[in-house]
């Protein structure tokens, strides 16, 4: 499953409206914000239809997905934004990450649980409210927030550096801050940043896949949040940073770029950060910019290539 779709939940009390475009979407909140409300509309249409007085509007199938037959249910369906609430204990298993991977179907899950199975995205973990638009009216409108905002308007130049894991990203972050005088170490995995970072002190800049770390973003927020030092950079991942830097010459790139959603196959890519990877891989293969995840091409770290890249890093000065 591929694209942006607009859902579009309604009754003659409430409105709900917004958009899908990744393969995991996480609706987070307290209580009495309106997501098991949402959950209960769809289902109500999907049993009832016209008669139920609810209109479900999408030009893909919505359904909820419950109970202990889920994933016989799930293997018979293709191409539906899948709902489901977190009543349902089989979102947080091993077997529920496994049985999505390959599925031709996005999931809006509702959860206060930050889900450590799934790489989701920090760009889609939202929350619910009214908007007023239908102040004048009876009907309540709903909207989705993403709960994360502001992460785009970074401004730093940080004395440290601390990178998710230890590939390619990490010798190129490295080499960057030997030659700068800085600090620069791999937490060894985005589970242990927090850990890493609460040892930290001075000002440091966190740089991980913002494409997969959606499960950690409450810890790594709130200790942010906490302490003015701590900078959090959240690409979709490293070789995006590459492709967006505009170093590798390709028409394809820039297209791509604008609009993933509509290039990204949810049956291929578990997370977008699986597929820039890939991307890159493929546009570099034979080429002088050959890239590999596990080693770093040195050609990335000559003086020209190098700047480009950090140069396209967007609120992050890395140097003096």
């Amino acid at each position: 499953m591929k694209g942006r779709h607009r859902v579009i939940v309604k009754n003659n009390k409430l409105h709900y409206e917004f958009e899908i475009k990744r393969n995991i979407t996480i609706i987070k909140g307290d209580s009495a914000t309106g997501k098991t409300t949402l959950i209960n509309m769809i289902r109500q249409f999907a049993n009832m239809g016209n008669s139920s007085g609810i209109d479900v509007i999408c030009d893909v199938p919505c359904r909820v997905l419950e109970g202990i037959d889920w994933k016989l249910i799930l293997q018979n369906i293709s191409g539906n934004i899948v709902f489901i609430d977190e009543e349902n204990a089989f979102i947080r298993s091993e077997e529920f990450a496994s049985a999505i991977q390959k599925s031709d179907n996005y999931f809006v899950i509702i959860t206060r649980e930050n889900l450590y199975n799934l790489p989701y995205s920090v760009e889609e973990i939202y929350g619910l409210y009214s908007s007023g638009k239908y102040q004048n009216t009876r009907r309540v409108y709903q909207q989705m927030y993403r709960i994360y905002s502001g992460m785009d308007r970074l401004s730093v130049q940080p004395e440290k550096i601390v990178v998710e894991d230890s590939n390619s990203g990490y010798e190129f972050f490295k080499f960057v801050a030997d030659e700068n005088d800085m600090e620069c170490e791999s937490a060894g995995g985005k589970t242990k940043l927090y850990s890493v970072l609460k040892e930290k002190q001075g000002e440091v800049c966190v740089i991980a896949d913002g494409a997969a770390i959606g499960a950690e973003m409450e810890k790594l927020y709130g200790l942010a949040q906490e302490n003015v030092n701590v900078k959090l950079y959240l690409p979709e991942s490293f070789e995006w940073i590459i492709l967006k830097s505009g170093l590798i010459a390709s028409k394809e790139i820039e297209k791509i770029l604008e609009e993933p959603e509509n290039y990204i196959d949810s049956r291929e890519y578990f997370s977008w950060e699986r597929y820039f990877t890939h991307l890159l891989i493929q546009l570099t293969e034979g080429t002088y910019f050959k890239y590999q995840k596990s080693r770093l091409n040195p050609v990335y770290l000559h003086e020209k290539n190098k700047k480009q890249i950090v140069d396209g890093m967007e609120g992050v000065k890395l140097g003096k």
